[in-house]
């Protein structure tokens, strides 16, 4: 019973056998597959099963079944499978890759030999099958197959609105397809991995569900790692210790053969390294290796950056030194959120003397939750397998969407020397919605980027517009002519815009998790188009003085509704904001120009209007993007340490003076940690005026400003502790008065 939803899950995937069958591709793409040319055979309908006896225990077999259920013991047609110490595929031993979770495929006219160099390697060997069986016809293929990274999966570790149940199932499934063979639960959410109630054991009802999840993972051959985030508030003694293995041992009673420890995003006491080195290995020698059966303990370190790193200090050697050498040290690259390359492995690695176990900030968009990443895979090196122990996605807040990426993260972690981004990511698309690809791939080529964000970490976007973009601006801005090729393509890309949001957005049950997740972006994606298409008849019409005037009102509304759109959600909701809005904006404001020059009218040419501007020299504080919804302006959340320099400030400042009825800051600290903070406010931008903060409630972080009342035209935060302060960023936002 527990693997029914495994086999209609097969059951969906041979539904779309046509539609793989046009341009197949293995996922991940194998290391080594051939096919004999023009020669296939049908797909037996019975088959007699030999298979070894390494397998009775394992998920193999249950998945061979579901695929094919037609056993009999008779039958001409055979199915050999095994691992490499059963004598049923002893003949092919040499054939299978000397790698672990390596695996040897054969089919042939009268048999099929599934041959793995350990009991997960045969298991993907039977998901391979799994695929080519959505083919009309067997090939008779060659498969011999290993992945380069030895761990490959997911980090649930982002901030905003956890999975739900259903999510992470989903996910399990996910990845035992696509050969991801690590999920690591570390919900941001979750009070009994973290503080206040990492002590304690999971109430029932919540030991069950973990329980569930636990055991999915284990049908999808994914070791299941359960994380405990205790550094905020650890006290370094026997009695915390203990109860930090009896936590770990309520946990594999409840089936989960995998932990984690995270040190990352605190402050205090609990970053110490040779206290982590030392709780690290007395759980590793005492919990770890007695079990036999648990797989190697992986901990995040508090300085799990570069642009963090401070090598004088020491801490980064101290953990390279001190921690066994079996325990996994997690890395982020040279900043929170970068890229993977090799100069970042060479820094690293000898620092921490093992190979790094990569924690992949993309495309977790907790930062930038007003935008979807939905965009290619790349900038990676290509090279960098013998690098790394593992390396894992930290996704989306958004399960479906954040697949897209997945899928491509299982296909570079696999085999990085064939990997080509672009056609991986197209896949993808057609393994998330294969019946409405078309329109997806549209949706996702213009939801990748990220738009400004405190990390400074951008994607590209609408890159096969780009040239027509470029080329209708250049020639109407710097010529008042437009380039007709272009206007074309950008008018026929709107046209598909607005054509590929209706149809997602009606597309039935084909993917229903998924159009719920990103309806909100649909239907800002439309209105995107629906713009851009006024925008562009607006180009063709400032010589026409009453024709221009409803092509100018209506993209006025356009704007209204998306604000509107956006200010309805409590992330917001950006859409083509890489460059179709830029563009379309410009656009709108240059043929407004032009009619007012024209005549001499007043029209309204700003497309795009803030009346808040942030200057800092707080290095990650400087790129954050300001936000304005009705009366309340903010500056987004930053969800990261801030090392706050001495003398360090932050400045809102405003179009023009207004009355405020509330400032509301939340740094993440403690109560006294405030008195290292000097708040002002200026209605001149000249003289400064204190104002003092008071807690909203007590034992919350969050401070009150005494401000209620008060005309101001610039806020500034300073550090005036004379020392560098570690805070976290989690809320800047005011409320004007009525």
């Amino acid at each position: 019973m527990k693997r029914k939803p495994l086999l209609l899950g097969i059951i969906s995937l041979l539904a779309t056998a046509t539609i793989h069958a046009q341009e197949f591709r293995l996922q991940p793409t194998p290391q080594n597959y051939t096919v004999q040319q023009d020669d296939s055979i049908s797909i037996p309908r019975q088959y007699r099963l030999m298979a070894g006896n390494s397998l009775n225990n394992g998920t193999a077999l249950p998945l061979l079944r579901s695929l094919m259920p037609e056993e009999a013991p008779d039958a001409a047609f055979r199915i050999y499978i095994g691992t490499k110490g059963d004598k049923v595929v002893s003949s092919y031993r040499k054939r299978i890759p000397q790698k672990s979770e390596g695996y040897f495929l054969k089919i042939e006219k009268d048999r099929i030999i599934i041959a793995g160099a350990d009991e997960r390697g045969t298991y993907y060997g039977v998901q391979t099958l799994a695929q080519l069986l959505t083919l009309d016809k067997l090939p008779l293929a060659e498969v011999a197959d290993y992945p380069d990274v030895p761990y490959r999966g997911v980090v649930e570790g982002f901030y905003g609105t956890p999975w739900s149940q259903e999510d992470r199932i989903r996910q399990l499934d996910f990845y035992g397809r696509n050969k991801m063979n690590v999920y690591l639960y570390g919900p941001k959410d979750d009070p009994y991995h973290s503080t206040p109630h990492w002590r304690k054991p999971y109430p029932a009802q919540e030991a069950e569900r973990l329980k569930q999840l636990v055991d999915r993972a284990r049908d999808n051959n994914v070791i299941f790692y359960w994380a405990i985030h205790p550094g905020q508030d650890i006290r370094w003694n026997e009695e915390d210790r203990e109860l930090l293995l009896q936590k770990f041992e309520s946990m594999y009673q409840l089936g989960v053969r995998g932990f984690a420890v995270f040190f990352d995003d605190i402050s205090g006491e609990g970053t110490k390294a040779d206290k982590q080195a030392e709780l690290l290995n007395y759980i590793d020698n005492h919990f770890v290796q007695v079990k036999k059966d648990v797989a190697p303990l992986v901990m995040c370190p508090t300085e799990y950056n570069k642009s963090w790193t401070k090598v004088e200090g020491g801490y980064l050697t101290t953990l390279g030194e001190k921690l066994n050498k079996d325990i996994q040290i997690m890395w982020t690259g040279n900043r929170v959120i970068a890229t993977i390359d090799r100069p970042t492995l060479d820094f690293i690695n000898p620092l921490i003397k093992r190979k790094a176990y990569i924690w992949w900030n993309f495309p977790v968009s907790d930062y930038v939750r007003d935008h979807l990443l939905m965009g290619p895979v790349y900038g990676n090196g290509l090279d960098i397998e013998d690098g790394m122990s593992a390396f894992v996605s930290n996704p989306m807040e958004h399960a479906e969407a954040s697949k897209i990426s997945l899928y491509s993260v299982a296909d570079y972690t696999w085999n990085m020397e064939k990997f080509d981004s672009d056609t991986s990511w197209r896949h993808a698309i057609k393994d998330l919605m294969p019946l409405h690809a078309e329109y997806l791939e549209t949706f996702a080529a213009h939801n990748s980027d990220l738009g400004k964000n405190g990390h400074g970490f951008r994607r590209e976007e609408s890159i096969r517009l780009q040239p027509a973009l470029s080329a209708l601006l250049k020639s109407y801005l710097e010529k008042g002519e437009i380039d007709e090729t272009a206007y074309n393509q950008v008018d026929e890309e709107c046209r598909k815009i607005i054509l590929s949001a209706d149809m997602l957005l009606a597309s039935g049950n084909e993917n229903r998790p998924l159009i719920d997740e990103i309806r909100p972006w649909l239907t800002q994606f439309k209105l995107v188009g629906e713009y851009g298409k006024t925008v562009l008849e607006m180009m063709r019409l400032p010589q026409q003085e009453k024709a221009f005037l409803p092509g100018h009102a209506h993209a006025q509304a356009l704007q209204t509704l998306m604000t509107d759109n956006d200010a309805r959600y409590p992330q917001g909701v950006k859409s083509g904001s890489g460059q179709l809005m830029p563009t379309f904006d410009a656009l709108f404001e240059a043929s407004t120009k032009q009619y007012n020059q024209r005549f001499h009218t007043a029209l309204n040419a700003r497309a795009v209007y803030s009346p808040y501007t942030l200057e800092s020299n707080v290095q990650q504080l400087a790129l954050l993007p300001t936000q304005q919804k009705g009366k309340e302006g903010s500056i987004a959340p930053s969800n990261e340490v801030i090392l706050w320099q001495a003398g360090g400030s932050l400045t809102l400042s405003m179009d023009r003076p207004r009355v405020l009825a509330t400032l509301r800051i939340d740094l993440g600290t403690k109560e006294e940690g405030y008195t290292h903070f000097r708040l002002e406010t200026s209605l001149d931008g000249k003289t400064w005026r204190n104002a003092n903060l008071q807690s909203v409630w007590k034992g919350y972080t969050m401070q009150k400003a005494d401000v209620e009342g008060q005309k101001v035209l610039k806020i500034r935060l300073t550090n005036t502790s004379g020392s560098e302060q570690k805070v976290y960023f989690k809320a800047f936002r005011l409320t004007e008065q009525e």
